[in-house]
């Protein structure tokens, strides 16, 4: 059996959008940390390297102030170099259980499923922590995602005994359903980062759980 990181609190997953002004971004993530979500992700799909390592490296220091696990999206390498507390993984970043082998224990490690459950059963063998599955709803951020029905919440639940994420066109306000499905985690971009206050709307998402 791989080592798994040890068991993750529920909760809001906050994801940082596509922001290239890191003064902006530290700001808004400031705020975000304020709500005290469970988990806080580095997500910069449009960022070159040299920016997502300067951004990353910032943030990982407000998420450790906050006492926040701070995981990185789509880059294992970068998660090593920073000790980051985890990494989340896509459908093109590599095998997962080589991404759990380079974690070793105690450190986070996630991966999108979207709705395919082979890779969602290959990645709980594997020894991922959380598998996520999504868009839920149509998403801005996943475009071309294709719908994940509720049901996969509760049924990977109960086959891998993991905690489950729910991503894609998540809002305060259809967020309730997919708890009630299940969901451990709520992964959410523009509904906190673009919120008018997001330390607010972080623990509105906090409060449901």
């Amino acid at each position: 059996m791989p080592e798994r990181a040890a068991a993750l609190p529920r909760g809001l997953y906050a994801l940082t959008p596509d922001e290239a002004d890191t003064a902006r971004l530290l700001a808004r993530a400031e705020q975000v940390l304020e709500g005290r979500p469970a988990l806080f992700q580095y997500r910069n799909k449009t960022a070159p390297a040299a920016l997502r390592r300067v951004q990353a490296r910032a943030l990982q220091a407000l998420c450790r102030a906050a006492g926040v696990p701070f995981i990185i999206n789509d880059d294992l390498a970068l998660a090593l170099e920073l000790g980051a507390d985890g990494a989340h993984l896509g459908r093109e970043d590599g095998p997962p259980a080589a991404a759990r082998a380079a974690l070793g224990r105690g450190r986070i490690l996630g991966l999108t499923c979207y709705a395919d459950w082979t890779r969602a059963a290959e990645g709980a063998a594997a020894g991922a922590d959380y598998l996520a599955f999504g868009a839920m709803f149509p998403s801005v951020s996943k475009p071309h995602a294709p719908p994940a029905p509720f049901a996969l919440l509760a049924r990977a639940k109960q086959e891998f005994g993991l905690p489950v994420a729910a991503i894609g066109g998540i809002t305060l306000a259809n967020a309730g359903a997919l708890v009630a499905a299940g969901a451990d985690l709520l992964a959410v971009i523009s509904d906190v980062f673009g919120a008018e206050d997001p330390a607010l709307r972080a623990a509105s998402y906090r409060a449901l759980f």
